[in-house]
């Protein structure tokens, strides 16, 4: 990507003019611009109305120092990205500006870090995930994506905030918690049909208070997008029913956690390289090479996927978490499970769940991953192994061997060791973003090193 040019910049002010026409016509006073840190908390710097067509052309200041922010908002001052020196501009997307349903008076856009010389931001993971977007698409490719949301609600408590109480009683999956949440649901859907968010399921899950949430599938910089959009106006609609929504990976130390499923397929001239071809259950060669890619570098993409300390209380065998390195067709406790659709619409439906990543990552590095990933099966011819047709945590330590059935990491520092030491990864991200991303981790693990499983839920339940 090169640095902007002052023409770019002019077509930047008109294009935001309209936009924010428009946005005044239907009453909204200020626009806000977020991104994910490296923690994967959405950050924010809002503009009114008034000043929307120079944010556009000239950026909104933003310190680099965000980078090497932690989850409890502590610094890596001792890293190269976490001290007081330098300063970027953060640029509203205009074509990802909508109105909050949910926040009356606001709209939101995601927005791009650059630098102050018009250049793209090297850590910056929109841009990252949009290069590998536009780098796949020269091959000849698409890749068509969407993360489901899982999250926990409690009961808001004005006298301790921080406690989780579950806000429903109704068991798993059960209609009874619909009834108890009616409003809340039926205002949540509606708030995300009406920020222009095309929800496709909405259901409890298993755990006390859990729902999830799935969305229609689109491009890897969309999606990612509408995850963040997704989040903040779940964020929104529960003030007004007393609740409170908790995206952390463990809302309490006892839970199964929140899983943030990514669902992928591959595409090529208008065809889903996710089935019709004579590979298993009917892969083509291409999508069997692209999910063999991310097979193979899981254990490095967990860095990504599952960032937290308590992304590992979460990743346990036998919690439909996906703990093992293995695959299968419709298998829950795979780390990635292929799913077909129903017979008759295979062929839009057919794609890949990474199963073993949270709700606490940031979409943006997560999905560049993926693409990393499956791109070097692609390139490579990579093949997948033999499917598991069972939940792999019921085996025996040498079955599993036997079968190259390998557990994926069970701490944070492990999938660190794995994603540095990963070649590929290191070549797509670039060797500045790889260094902050695992300073980052590693500032998390001090953090938390003499923290038992509660004290490390309750400080990370509410962050995300």
């Amino acid at each position: 990507m090169e640095a902007l040019t002052l023409d770019e910049r002019h077509h930047r002010a008109d294009r935001a003019s309209v936009v924010a026409a428009e946005l005044s016509a239907r009453d909204i006073v200020a626009v806000a611009i977020t991104w994910i840190d490296t923690s994967g908390i959405a950050r924010v710097k809002a503009v009114p109305i008034q000043r929307f067509s120079h944010a556009a052309a000239w950026g909104v200041g933003a310190s680099p120092v965000f980078d090497a922010f932690l989850v409890d908002d502590s610094i890596l001052t001792d890293h190269f990205a976490g001290g007081p020196v330098g300063d970027l501009r953060l640029y509203p997307d205009l074509d990802r500006v909508t109105v909050l349903a949910a926040l009356p008076g606001w709209a939101w856009a995601p927005g791009d870090r650059y630098t102050q010389n018009g250049t793209p931001h090297p850590r910056d993971p929109r841009l990252l995930l949009r290069r590998l977007v536009d780098e796949v698409r020269a091959e000849g490719w698409q890749v068509r994506t969407a993360i489901e949301f899982e999250w926990s609600v409690s009961r808001a408590d004005p006298h301790n905030p921080d406690r989780f109480e579950p806000a429903t009683t109704g068991p798993a999956y059960g209609m009874a918690r619909v009834s108890e949440l009616a409003g809340y649901l039926g205002d949540l859907v509606t708030a995300l049909r009406d920020s222009e968010v095309t929800v496709e399921q909405i259901h409890p899950e298993y755990e006390r208070g859990q729902f999830e949430l799935s969305v229609a599938a689109g491009d890897p910089v969309y999606a990612a997008d509408t995850a963040v959009l997704v989040r903040e106006v779940i964020r929104a609609v529960g003030p007004a029913h007393g609740v409170r929504a908790a995206f952390g990976s463990m809302p309490a130390a006892d839970a199964v956690g929140n899983g943030g499923h990514v669902h992928l397929s591959l595409w090529r001239h208008g065809v889903n390289q996710m089935y019709g071809g004579t590979g298993p259950f009917g892969l083509t060669a291409a999508g069997e090479g692209f999910a063999a890619g991310i097979l193979d570098h899981l254990p490095a993409l967990l860095a990504l996927g599952c960032p937290t300390v308590a992304s590992y209380l979460r990743l346990r065998p036998r919690s439909w978490a996906g703990a093992f390195r293995c695959w299968g067709l419709e298998n829950r406790e795979a780390a990635l499970r292929y799913v077909t659709g129903s017979e008759g619409e295979r062929e839009r439906a057919a794609n890949v769940e990474v199963k073993a990543f949270d709700a606490a990552a940031n979409p943006y590095l997560a999905l560049a991953g993926l693409l990393a990933a499956g791109r070097s099966g692609l390139r490579t011819g990579a093949v997948l192994p033999e499917p598991v047709a069972e939940d792999p945590g019921r085996m025996d330590e040498p079955t599993r061997s036997a079968r190259g059935i390998d557990p994926l990491p069970t701490t944070l520092a492990a999938a660190v060791t794995a994603f540095e030491s990963d070649d590929e990864l290191r070549a797509a991200f670039g060797a500045e973003l790889v260094d902050t991303i695992a300073g980052v981790r590693r500032g998390e693990i001090a953090l938390f090193a003499d923290a038992g499983p509660e004290q490390i839920t309750a400080a990370s339940r509410w962050r995300y």
